[in-house]
């Protein structure tokens, strides 16, 4: 059977709301919607297959800040859904996988402490997603706000050797710009990590679709394409199922 690309709308939280920043910029916010959890079941009656929430005060200041909305979220939706921002600890990713959250997403923590990645993906090893975001091919950190010399493949084979099995890749300078994603780096990781990559970031258009599919994305994250209606999801997903 040929391999699809799996299409995720993204859902960023932030003050409770579903908001969009512009490459992670927290001054440069977009309020889309007072109500996170409609905007969830609007995407997933789209059909969309699975959901991605960021806490973005929860990246930011290291504590899960807007979990009850995000169990809420999880309740409702009938697809699974991924969320990061803000989880540093074994316990919080105990506490959002028995809340419904189908898979974690490590940044911060993963670039900080190494022993929380081995010792979650020893744990729950499907369920521990690590998150690449990249400036300039090095890693940032802290919702973005701080950038560390730590290259991006070298950081994504490191987490490898503790057990990850599966990766998001953001180029921090495409995000939210609606340009188009960078397949390069995109293209060097996987062929680098072998891998499983969820591509995030500058997706502009069905055709960047069609091309991360192309070179063996195994997802790919909207965020503002489909808030803006550059990209109608519905199409979307109809184009990539016979492409």
């Amino acid at each position: 059977m040929e391999k699809t690309i799996e299409i995720i709308p993204a859902i960023d939280i932030r003050g409770g709301r579903c908001v969009r920043l512009v490459q992670g910029d927290y001054s440069r916010e977009t309020v889309y919607s007072d109500n996170p959890v409609d905007m969830a079941l609007k995407w997933q009656s789209m059909g969309a297959p699975r959901l991605h929430i960021v806490d973005l005060d929860g990246a930011a200041s290291g504590e899960m800040i807007n979990l009850s909305v995000i169990s809420q979220i999880a309740q409702a939706a009938q697809v699974p859904v991924q969320l990061g921002g803000g989880i540093r600890d074994i316990g919080h990713i105990k506490k959002l996988l028995s809340a419904g959250i189908d898979r974690v997403i490590l940044g911060t923590a993963a670039v900080e402490n190494p022993a929380l990645v081995q010792e979650a993906c020893g744990k729950y090893a499907e369920s521990i997603i690590v998150s690449l975001d990249a400036r300039n091919g090095k890693m940032a950190v802290k919702g973005w706000k701080e950038e560390t010399d730590l290259p991006v493949l070298a950081f994504a084979r490191q987490m490898m050797g503790l057990g990850v099995r599966r990766f998001v890749f953001t180029d921090i300078s495409r995000d939210g710009m609606l340009t188009e994603p960078n397949f390069t780096a995109l293209f060097d990781l996987m062929q680098a990590i072998k891998a499983p990559v969820i591509a995030s970031g500058g997706i502009a258009s069905i055709s960047h679709l069609q091309i991360l599919k192309l070179v063996g994305a195994e997802g790919a994250i909207l965020g503002k394409s489909i808030y803006s209606g550059a990209i109608d999801l519905r199409q979307a997903l109809k184009t990539i199922d016979k492409s």
